[in-house]
Order: C-alpha cells, then sequence, then structure tokens
C-alpha cells in the first residue's frame, strides 16, 4: 500500500467514523457465460392455464430451464431478474444441475449432481421490481459448450402479469405444480407444461481466471436464433463460439478465453421499444452491467429501417438517427474500456417482404457504407458480403434463406465470415 493510499484511508476513516475492511488483491474475476436479454414477456408469449391465472402467474410452479454455457468453470453463480416485473418475484428455492442426457431442452436431471441455490445465505430471496438477484457462489464443475439446468420454485407465484423472462429461447423449459426441484424428471406427468421460452434466469457468472472476458452480442432476431434449430443450440454466436473454442496460432489463448453472450431480441430495434427496449437504452444493462465484457458486436438495424414508412424521407430521416445512435453506442462503449465491433446489415428483399422496399434497401447500403467506412468502429464483421447473392446482392444467398428474404438459415448462421 502506498503512504498516499494510507494516508486517504486514514483521513477517511478519521473523518467519517468508519472502519476499513482490507479486500485481498485477486487475480480472479467473474464473467457471464451464459445471459440472455430480459424483456417484458408479451401476454400472448405466458404460459398457459394452470400456470397462468387470473391474479398472476406461475403459483406453486416448478420451471425447470437448460443454459448452453460458453466456458469451462469450477465455480459459478446464478442471476436472476425481475427487471420488468410488475411486482415483487418472490423465489421460494432454486437448485442447478446436469441434464440427464446432456441435452439443451431436456426435462430431466443427473440427480447425484443437484446443488440448492442460496441467495446472501438464504434458500429464497424477495426480489423486488425492477431488481435482480445473483445467488451465492457454489463450486459446481461445468465445461464449455454443453448445457446446465436451472430448476426454481415459486410457492406464491408471481402477482400480475408483467414477468421478465425471454421468450425467443429456441429451448425448451418445463412447468410443473409443486416442489419438484429435485425430481428426476418434469415430463412424466400430463399436467407438465412444454414451453419454448426462458422465464427469470438472465445470466450464469463465473469465477474465472482474469485473462478470461466476455464478448456482448447486441443484436435481433438474426442473432437471436430465428431459423435456428430449436434445442440445436445453433444460432450464430453458438457457432462463433465453437470457432473460438477452436481457435489456433496467432491470439488463440485469447480468443478461447472469451465468453458469449447473446444479448439479442427478436424484432428490437436501436431506435424504439417494441420487442424488447430499445438498443441504444439497453446496453446499460445487457453489456456495461455485465462484469469484464471485452468486446461488444452491435448487429442491429434492420428493424427500424424495416418498420419506419418506406418513403424516402422517413427512411433517409431513420437512417440519419442509426448513424447517430451507432456513435453514441460506440462512445459510450469505448468510456468503459470495451472494443466495438460493427456488423453489416444482411440483405432483407425478395418477393413478398416489405423490407424490400427501394427506399429501405437504399438506406440499408448507406448504413453499411458508414458501418464499412467510418473507422468508427474498432473492427468490422461484413455479413452482408458473406451471405448476399451474388447474382442480386439485395437478397441473401438461397442457400442460406429460411423462405422470408430476412432470417437466415442454420447453413447461413454459420457461414465463416473469414473466408
Amino acid at each position: 500500500m502506498s503512504p498516499s493510499g494510507f494516508g486517504l484511508r486514514r483521513l477517511l476513516g478519521l473523518a467519517l467514523g468508519a472502519t476499513f475492511v482490507s479486500v485481498a488483491t485477486c487475480r480472479d474475476h467473474w464473467v457471464s457465460i451464459w445471459a440472455s436479454m430480459p424483456q417484458q414477456v408479451e401476454l400472448y408469449n405466458l404460459p398457459n392455464a394452470p400456470y397462468n391465472g387470473t391474479d398472476g402467474v406461475f403459483e406453486d410452479t416448478t420451471i425447470r430451464q437448460t443454459v448452453y454455457l460458453t466456458q469451462d468453470a469450477s465455480t459459478i453463480r446464478v442471476q436472476f431478474s425481475n427487471a420488468f416485473g410488475g411486482s415483487d418475484l418472490p423465489i421460494t428455492a432454486a437448485t442447478i444441475a446436469l441434464p440427464a442426457d446432456g441435452e439443451a431442452g431436456s426435462s430431466a436431471i443427473r440427480q447425484d449432481t443437484v446443488r440448492h441455490l442460496t441467495f446472501s445465505g438464504s434458500p429464497s430471496f424477495q426480489v423486488p421490481n425492477g431488481a435482480l438477484v445473483v445467488s451465492d457462489p457454489i463450486r459446481f464443475p461445468v465445461k464449455a459448450q454443453t448445457s446446465l439446468t436451472i430448476t426454481v420454485y415459486l410457492a406464491k407465484g408471481q402477482q400480475g402479469h408483467a414477468i421478465t423472462g425471454h421468450p425467443g429461447s429456441r429451448t425448451s423449459s418445463w412447468l410443473a405444480k409443486g416442489n419438484l426441484l429435485t425430481a428426476p424428471d418434469l415430463g412424466s406427468d400430463a399436467s407438465v407444461q412444454r414451453i419454448d421460452k426462458w422465464f427469470l434466469i438472465s445470466a450464469v457468472q463465473a469465477w474465472l481466471p482474469s485473462h478470461h472476458q466476455a464478448v456482448a452480442i447486441v443484436g435481433d432476431s438474426i442473432t437471436d436464433g430465428r431459423g435456428s434449430t430449436t434445442n440445436g443450440n445453433d444460432r450464430w454466436p453458438d457457432q462463433l463460439l465453437s470457432r473460438l473454442r477452436t481457435a489456433k496460432g496467432r491470439n488463440s489463448s485469447l480468443l478461447r478465453s472469451l465468453a458469449v453472450m447473446n444479448m439479442a431480441a427478436g424484432g428490437n430495434r436501436i431506435l424504439a421499444d417494441g420487442l424488447g427496449p430499445n438498443a441504444l437504452g439497453r446496453i446499460e444493462r445487457d453489456v456495461l452491467a455485465h462484469p469484464n465484457v471485452r468486446y461488444a458486436i452491435i448487429f442491429e438495424g434492420v428493424n427500424d429501417l424495416g418498420t419506419a414508412p418506406a418513403t424516402e424521407a422517413d427512411q433517409t430521416a431513420v437512417g440519419d438517427r442509426l448513424l447517430l445512435a451507432y456513435d453514441q453506442m460506440i462512445s459510450r462503449l469505448h468510456a468503459a474500456g470495451i472494443a466495438v465491433i460493427g456488423a453489416t446489415i444482411t440483405p432483407m428483399s425478395g418477393p413478398g417482404q416489405v423490407y424490400g422496399e427501394p427506399a429501405r434497401e437504399a438506406q440499408r447500403q448507406r448504413v453499411n457504407r458508414w458501418i464499412r467506412t467510418s473507422k468508427r468502429f474498432d473492427a468490422v464483421v461484413d455479413f452482408d458480403a458473406v451471405v448476399r447473392d451474388p447474382k442480386n446482392v439485395t437478397q441473401l444467398r438461397p442457400e442460406y434463406d429460411t423462405g422470408d428474404y430476412l432470417h437466415l438459415n442454420p447453413a447461413g448462421l454459420g457461414v465463416n465470415v473469414e473466408k
């Protein structure tokens, strides 16, 4: 400790009557090895009865969910979010375990791996609306590119119908009546409901050596996984993870140590709320609030162009705003020491695809030119260049198209941008 540091601590202690506790210097830190963008679950995405009642949801309900981890770890903790809840979230108890078959979306667990979570030493926690809670660190070895099962029980449920979740999970979850936290399988009862959505969970964090950091991807449905395989973990961030984990040569150690956070939602926009809050606003919670993020990828804008009126004047106005918004996001992320990677907007034209009106396509090309040439981004991933049809650059390659001329299929989601 430097003399000046001691003097400052002593001065503050004398002035405030405070007692200072030394904090040991540690070379490890927390990193989110799985994360999902929290959003308010729309009414049509809530579960059916009996898990959705007149006064609230999840009364006397066990929710079992799986998530796909992006780094090896031995000590982890789970984050639950009530960011969009209209009332307190009363967590009665929660557990983690490994899925019985190792697969995403499994209703079964390996009972010998069940561990009960605590929250500041308590098995339960009442999360105020707008808040989150992290469980106490627990020794539980996990591997990257494998699934973790998180099971939570709510005795009283959550009052009202404003709850936090992530409807675009592309992963099956399971709902059952009663406290079945340690039940070997929830899928055997007729009353059990399978639902391909996540509820209440927002991150799994790991205590890792300091060279481990995260890349946060801010995106829309193309990143969230529209067009990918349910329970297949073949969204493009998942396929990026696979490449990072097998990186060789220069910087391979850095690349293999990066956790990947998919902070995207279908229909999301940069400039306006809709399906989830606008990206310009949500980077505080979805990127800056996560520990030890080193890189951010911004891959958004298609829905801003696609939902604005298709007149030249309106599209020019939204294009102007997008460029300013990108600049603002870069400035705020840079201030936190985060390098920002821009991604070009992929083609959105084709028969019957309303996003492909000429004025919208003109602005897509303009925005992409700015992303490529402004030099505001620390790097650029040119998704447009690798997935567009060379015979018609306004459209996706047919072999990458889901059929709606907007979303990529698993082959398109896995295309190598380095080639």
